[in-house]
């Protein structure tokens, strides 16, 4: 089993000043440890149910553009980009951009956005959720067609692109991996069964991830695809500073579900010294599960 970091608190005791030297120790805490994913969240104000409205939150993309540049090895993404935020050609070249400048590290963490209070108050539209849904597998569908070959036009319902030039192409090949965040059953992993290379599932409760599974075993089945092809990751708590065996030993009941990544959010004030003592603590045995 494999370890993300997942760097969502951008309260830092300091200030904003301080966010520059703690983001940047942070990221080659990760590399160095042999952490395999390091992404953050697609938001412009911090979620309410974590901190505030008001509380510090910094832009994603940006954030992995820094994080590229200080580190050699760690994957790189989002949990999950909105597709709100971005029309999908420019989502394209921005993570073509990631990709080139990363050395191939980049994925396309994707999902239907949610943070309404985000979109009214910054001027976004904010569609209903079928809509978002469908938009968003016109967003999937766009991004291939711009890593593929075919660079002629796109016709959907809500997008069109005379054409899908993207030069240079991702380093990736045959592009960056795409990831569906959420477990919602019929359509969240219907989409994931049809177009995805991982999912990213709440590890809210091993009962719970195991029936999400299942769902999404069903609609591979409907869709042909094959589920050992998708990468299976979860979110969840652990504290490196005490004991980590009860994190452990839950690990290895999600890694008999098929699980093959857990993320976890480091801790402020230093998050590059939780960092580095999951390296110490967690990352070989976690590697030694499954």
């Amino acid at each position: 089993m494999k370890l993300g970091v997942h760097f969502m608190n951008f309260t830092h005791p300091e200030g904003g000043a301080a966010l520059r030297t703690a983001l940047g120790d942070t990221a080659v805490a990760a590399d160095e440890a042999g952490i395999s994913w390091f992404t953050a969240m697609d938001h412009y104000f911090q979620m309410e149910h974590f901190q505030t409205a008001f509380d510090p939150m910094l832009e994603g993309y940006s954030v992995l553009s820094f994080v590229a540049a200080k580190t050699e090895r760690v994957k790189l993404g989002l949990l999950v980009t909105g597709i709100t935020y971005r029309h999908p050609g420019l989502l394209a070249k921005v993570v073509t951009t990631l990709d080139v400048l990363s050395g191939g590290r980049a994925m396309l963490g994707v999902g239907a956005a949610w943070y309404e209070r985000e979109h009214r108050a910054l001027g976004v539209p904010y569609p209903p959720v079928a809509e978002r849904f469908e938009r968003l597998e016109e967003t999937i569908q766009i991004c291939e067609q711009m890593w593929s070959d075919n660079d002629g036009p796109y016709e959907g319902r809500h997008y069109q692109l005379a054409e899908t030039i993207c030069v240079p192409r991702p380093l990736q090949s045959p592009r960056p991996p795409i990831l569906i965040g959420g477990g919602g059953e019929k359509k969240t992993l219907r989409l994931v069964a049809k177009y995805a290379d991982a999912c990213n599932l709440f590890g809210s409760s091993v009962a719970d991830v195991k029936h999400k599974l299942d769902v999404l075993h069903g609609h591979c089945d409907a869709e042909g695809r094959d589920y050992d092809a998708i990468e299976k990751t979860i979110i969840a708590r652990v504290d490196p500073e005490g004991d980590v065996s009860e994190f452990l030993k839950q690990m290895e009941e999600y890694a008999a579900l098929g699980i093959d990544l857990v993320e976890v959010a480091p801790l402020m004030p230093d998050p590059a010294r939780f960092v580095t003592l999951l390296g110490e603590k967690v990352v070989r045995p976690l590697a030694e599960i499954g």
